[in-house]
């Protein structure tokens, strides 16, 4: 009996009751951590869908307007102004308040 280890009939020792709720507790955390993980993306996702876009601003429509030629579209002199000013507002000079402002302007006339 001097060779070999003694063992232990019956319950687990103090260090197998630890070890085993080391294991619970470790699984119950990971799980509950999935778990929030989900809702919290379900929850997100659900709030993306109910809240609608940014309503569009009624204005006139490209055949509107004086500027619309005899065929109801707009003029080449309008399309040319407005590439202008897109070009404009892509480079900064124009903000896009300012953008807006003249943009109306042309498709009003």
């Amino acid at each position: 009996m001097l060779g070999r280890p003694m063992r232990r009939a019956g319950r687990p020792g103090v260090i197998g009751v630890a070890a085993r709720t080391a294991v619970v507790a470790g699984t119950a955390t990971a799980v509950s951590g999935r778990v929030s993980r989900h809702q919290a993306e379900r929850a997100a996702a659900q709030q993306t869908v109910e809240q609608p876009d940014a309503p569009v601003a009624a204005g006139p429509t490209p055949t509107q307007g004086p500027s619309a030629g005899p065929s109801g579209g707009l003029t080449d002199e309008a399309l040319s102004a407005l590439e202008r000013l897109g070009q404009l507002r892509e480079q900064g000079v124009l903000t896009d308040t300012e953008f807006a402002v003249q943009k109306d302007r042309i498709l009003r006339g």
